[in-house]
């Protein structure tokens, strides 16, 4: 769910920007903020980069992310009134394209909502949060890096670029620590000396505190969308992690968590599951020793397309939880824990359906798999990224296609 500077300056709880809070803005005469910009027009496309709108973008994503808002007339820096624009879906591409081409680095992420009528329209630029800053505007042979200063936009200091690249530094170290706590406290408890146990995690780049706690109702839908899109994605094929989570959600310290359903003879699909407060996900799941049409495994071997349906159910709860929050960069990597005796071996199927592992590498160690996910991308792209995970984690095994997932369309 959205939450701007329009909501937290009106009372508003998180949601989608409406006409009527725009009305609502107007009426109060909000006046423009750090996190809150009002123009009377969009900029033209033609020359788009020569404009002042790669250094308003850039400005916001430097002071912590806000909105922009087009079509608005203002006094004094107070709201007063509509000034209708018009958004084509040419002049929406060429400011997403100006986002990424004429600020470094690029700013991902960018949210347009086109409210309102034809005749009576606003347009509203959400600009996320960054920890990639500085973003770095230049012209010609010069550069700077913009900041908003109360309603203003003025240039960092030489000193204040300088802290700003120390944070973003120190907030990578962080979030690898973090990352590598999270996957830590998913794989405890965790039998990987009798079978193999795939462990994911996700937490968001950018720090997140939500308006409110998420309920158990909340969580439920995070699950249920889940479920929805993996189900879109690649069938009910497989053995899905997600079908083996309760759907009761507990609470735990600062997160619900997703109990395992599984017991008794379907012990070999065990899997667990935390949705936290601040937007992180994991999963852990057991992969190894898991029952196909034809056998059982044992429990150092592992089924390519059991890692393909994790890495699915995965992707899709975080998806679900970015839709949620509005989030958008996630920190992600997934692992494989097994310390018994054996090498780890991921097998395939032949053309028969037959197990095959004519191809598969012995595994003494599996590397954890890390990517950064654009949580917030479109749908296509989401599944672009969901599908190169994916193949990233059985590549490892030396399996070179992916037969659960299908491959994207070419872009």
């Amino acid at each position: 769910m959205l939450f701007t500077a329009l909501h937290r300056l009106l009372g508003e709880a998180p949601g989608p920007i409406t006409d009527a809070l725009i009305d609502a803005a107007i009426a109060a005469g909000l006046t423009e903020t750090d996190d809150l910009d009002w123009k009377a027009a969009l900029p033209p496309t033609k020359g788009l980069a020569e404009t002042d709108f790669p250094k308003d973008i850039a400005a916001m994503a430097n002071s912590g992310g806000g909105v922009i808002v087009y079509g608005i007339e203002e006094s004094e820096k107070r709201a007063t009134g509509r000034k209708a624009v018009s958004l084509t879906e040419n002049h929406e591409r060429t400011l997403r394209a100006a986002a990424l081409s004429s600020i470094a680095p690029p700013v991902f992420g960018l949210e347009i909502w086109a409210v309102g009528n034809p005749g009576n329209q606003v347009v509203a630029l959400v600009v996320p949060a960054s920890v990639d800053g500085p973003h770095l505007i230049y012209r010609d042979q010069f550069f700077g890096a913009p900041i908003r200063n109360d309603a203003d936009t003025v240039w960092m200091k030489e000193r204040q670029i300088e802290q700003t690249y120390r944070a973003r530094f120190d907030e990578r170290s962080h979030s690898a620590e973090a990352l590598t706590n999270l996957r830590a406290e998913a794989g405890q408890g965790r039998d990987s000396q009798l079978r193999a146990w795939l462990i994911a995690v996700a937490r968001p780049r950018v720090p997140f505190t939500p308006p409110e706690r998420p309920s158990k109702e909340d969580v439920q839908k995070i699950v249920d969308r889940a479920r929805n899109y993996t189900l879109n994605w690649i069938g009910s094929g497989g053995v899905h992690p997600i079908v083996s989570l309760a759907h009761n959600p507990r609470p735990g310290l600062r997160r619900w968590n997703l109990i395992n359903s599984a017991d008794g003879k379907s012990v070999w699909r065990e899997s667990w599951a935390a949705i936290h407060h601040d937007g992180s996900v994991t999963l852990a799941t057991a992969i190894g020793g898991q029952r196909t049409n034809r056998d059982e495994l044992p429990g150092w071997q592992i089924s390519a397309q059991a890692i393909e349906a994790a890495v699915a159910d995965f992707m899709a709860l975080v998806r679900a939880v970015s839709d949620h929050h509005g989030l958008g960069e996630y920190e992600v990597q997934v692992a494989i824990d097994y310390d018994g005796p054996k090498s780890l071996l991921i097998v395939t199927i032949d053309g028969n359906g037959f197990r095959y592992d004519g191809t598969s590498v012995p595994l003494t160690v599996y590397s954890p798999v890390s990517t950064t996910v654009q949580a917030g991308a479109s749908s296509g792209e989401f599944y672009r990224q969901m599908y190169a995970l994916a193949e990233d984690c059985v590549n490892q095994g030396g399996i070179s296609n992916l037969l659960l997932i299908p491959a994207p369309p070419e872009s």
